[in-house]
């Protein structure tokens, strides 16, 4: 659409990383064994984003392409941030 003023909503997943807000399906945290599991699934499809910048993984967003990206932010953080970019129009 030639002219258009379409803007994606951001994510800011900390440290420089970001992503579509409208991709996320879920935003949680990596210690339960079902979630490692999830994370081991994506690494071994070649899904898994690390977005940590080698920091210790604090959250999974899962996105509707079925990507896993790991987050060096709190999930109660990430999900506020969610809310603002969902919000803001």
């Amino acid at each position: 659409m030639k002219g258009s003023t379409m803007k994606a909503k951001i994510l800011n997943l900390g440290f420089g990383n970001a992503v579509v807000a409208s991709r996320v399906v879920a935003i949680v945290s990596p210690h339960s064994a079902p979630m490692r599991r999830l994370k081991e699934h994506a690494k071994d499809l070649g899904k898994l984003i690390d977005a940590s910048q080698g920091r210790r993984t604090r959250a999974l967003v899962v996105t509707d392409s079925d990507h896993v990206i790991l987050s060096g932010i709190q999930p109660d953080t990430l999900a506020q941030r969610l809310a603002a970019a969902v919000d803001r129009e």
